[in-house]
Formats: C-alpha cells, structure tokens, sequence
C-alpha cells in the first residue's frame, strides 16, 4: 500500500485550501457568523483558540458569540496534504492547512476611545497563525475528477503571535 501523492493530488489539495481560506474568513467577518461558521464544523470537531480548547459545533458557537466584529487579512497560508490508506471510491486525503496574518477586533483602532488599551484585543490588529486539519466530508456528494473535494473542520488552532 502506498501513501503517496501524485503532482494532480497536490494540486487539487491546495485549490482546496484556497476555496477554503477565503469562504472560510469571509464567513468569519460577516454579520451572520454565528450561523454561517457552525457549517463548517462538527459535533466531533476540537478548536483550541490561544491556548483555550473548545469542543464541536457548540465550543464554536460560544467562543464566536463572546467575540466582538472581526476583520481577517490573510497573508499567506500552506496547504499540506495527508495521505491516508486508500479506500473503496478514492477518498481524497485530509488537508493540514497553517494560515497567517492579521486580525482586528471591534472597529479598529479608529472606532476605540483613545485610552483602549494597547494589548486589548479589540480595536488593534493582532498577527495571528491559525491551523486547521480539513477531514474529507463522507455527507458530501462525491466529486468528479479536478473538482475540489468538500470538506469539514476537524482540527482548528488559533494562536495570536505579537
């Protein structure tokens, strides 16, 4: 058995992360988070948000609802496939993907009253590196060949930087 990629693999897996990363952030700032977020994660998934662990669709829900407004600009993001043993209908592989950039909280420095703390995570930008592990959705109706497979959140780690 073998647990290796092909160049067209690599290719589809890193399209992936690219329609990920951007729905995924975009969602995140959008006004309607609360409900858009939770359709990306599962019962099972885990996030770890600065070193707090949160559990599934719920921990989500609690940890985004105590959040104020965000605003993300992702500044670069790398998508590393991980083969597992094949299976019957060609499974795709799970996705680790490790984003960074930066993230406000709140209006931003501009909307804040001039005594806003300078480490209060509202109103300044923070660097974060965030790191997800993308689990192929066996809900999903099955791709075609060079489509992008559909995934869910399994594993997400928050981490502010600076």
């Amino acid at each position: 058995m073998s647990l290796s990629l092909n160049p067209n693999d690599i290719e589809i897996a890193t399209r992936a992360a690219d329609h990920f990363t951007r729905i995924y952030y975009t969602a995140y700032d959008s006004d309607t988070r609360l409900a858009d977020l939770p359709q990306f994660y599962r019962s099972n998934s885990s996030l770890t948000w600065n070193g707090k662990p949160f559990q599934g669709i719920d921990g989500l829900k609690e940890l985004v609802a105590r959040m104020p407004p965000t605003t993300h600009e992702v500044q670069s993001f790398d998508c590393h496939p991980i083969p597992g043993l094949p299976m019957a209908g060609a499974q795709p592989p799970s996705l680790l993907i490790t984003v960074s950039g930066n993230v406000t909280h709140g209006k931003g420095p501009s909307g804040n009253p001039p005594d806003t703390p300078v480490r209060s995570i509202e109103g300044h930008p923070r660097v974060f590196s965030q790191t997800f592990i993308l689990v192929p959705d066996p809900t999903a109706p099955p791709t075609k060949p060079g489509e992008v497979a559909k995934y869910y959140v399994g594993a997400d780690a928050l981490r502010f930087v600076g």
